[in-house]
């Protein structure tokens, strides 16, 4: 059982639960009437410390479909966080109001923190360019919906691979799947990281290649292209930005040398990497993939508080002791990573994981 657990990584759930969550989704899909007061009573906190529009509504729609409530921030000014209050104390202070959380936040591994001192189940709903869980969820189920399951898929991934959270999140769930391929196409300054290419070589499943240009990699035969845009946002250099930011456009010339099976994800939104000619292909899936995610975010709630087989979902928002977070241990390594939350808060305790070898929080390597 799910019931109370929190969602960081696609690697929170298995394979197995993974499956459970799908099927709860086929029914809610088929049957949405037959969910719509099953969250009655209940109230689900938003903490969006970034921008968002789908990701947020689509939530927000969930949580009203199943007959429940949302309260929250989309914008950190309007909350304590702009006076200096910690992740750890906001979350802190949302469970005792609410029953289930989302955070959304531009730091990497700010969503782990938040389930460290959350009294309720939390969600990660993207934590700057780590892990964007919800949307692997949404592309996993986009993809067994179009495709029929996961073994033996090409999967090209396309533009921000070293920002992208929803590629290191798809990466993260379908390593686990047998004889998957990914071509990795980007130029080398938007390379996917190397902790994204040490969980494939670690999977002893999968395998992966690299490529710089799109068609060729469209040539070489693919089942899945997953565009992503070059975000703005991540980048210091706005110079840098401007000489990248149309490196990669999918149009339909190229689309005309796709395979009849290829279908197209895109996590949106889309900015100028796929023309407007592409929608009108019945090989693009993007729209319908976002549709999926909002009945894939009713079963994930419904899962996480407990009603995902008509059970009584747990009760509301609990307040209990919790160790308080002790200044962080002098001596010790820092995350290399300037992005890790560690940064922006220096009381938390240094954290790693793999024998000391990556910080636990947003995965960075600290020993080489």
């Amino acid at each position: 059982m799910l019931a109370g657990k929190s969602l960081i990584a696609p690697s929170d759930f298995t394979v197995e639960q993974l499956e459970d969550l799908f099927r709860l989704t086929d029914d809610i899909v088929k049957n949405p009437e037959k969910y719509a007061r099953s969250c009655v009573g209940k109230i689900l906190a938003t903490m969006f410390f970034e921008p968002s529009t789908r990701t947020r509504l689509s939530f927000e729609a969930a949580m009203e479909r199943l007959g429940g409530k949302v309260l929250g921030f989309s914008d950190p000014a309007s909350s304590s966080v702009s006076k200096g209050e910690s992740i750890a104390d906001t979350i802190r202070m949302m469970s005792c109001y609410a029953d289930i959380a989302v955070i959304r936040h531009p730091y990497e591994g700010a969503a782990h923190v938040a389930a460290l001192h959350s009294f309720i189940p939390v969600i990660n709903a993207g934590d700057g360019g780590h892990q964007h869980p919800t949307q692997t969820l949404t592309d996993l189920y986009t993809i067994r919906a179009k495709k029929g399951g996961f073994d033996g898929l090409t999967v090209g991934l396309c533009g921000d691979l070293k920002y992208g959270r929803t590629v290191h999140s798809l990466v993260n769930a379908m390593i686990r799947y047998e004889n998957v391929h990914f071509v990795f196409i980007s130029p080398e300054e938007l390379k996917v990281p190397d902790y994204v290419i040490r969980e494939i070589e670690g999977s002893q499943n999968c395998s992966y290649s690299v490529c710089v240009d799109l068609d060729e990699a469209i040539r070489g035969g693919l089942d899945i292209l997953y565009m992503t845009r070059i975000q703005r946002e991540r980048f210091a250099s706005m110079e840098e930005y401007e000489r990248l930011k149309g490196c990669y456009i999918l149009d339909a010339d190229k689309m005309s040398r796709a395979g009849e099976k290829l279908i197209v994800l895109h996590p949106m939104p889309i900015v100028n990497e796929i023309t407007g000619a592409v929608d009108e292909d019945p090989r693009a899936c993007y729209f319908v993939q976002a549709q999926y995610g909002m009945y894939v975010r009713m079963a994930l709630i419904l899962t996480l508080l407990g009603g995902e087989h008509g059970y009584p979902t747990v009760s509301g928002a609990r307040m209990f002791e919790k160790t308080c977070v002790n200044p962080r241990p002098t001596g010790k390594i820092p995350c290399p990573n300037p992005r890790c939350v560690t940064h922006l808060d220096p009381t938390l305790p240094i954290r790693t994981k793999n024998g000391g070898a990556n910080c636990e929080y947003c995965d960075a390597r600290i020993i080489e």
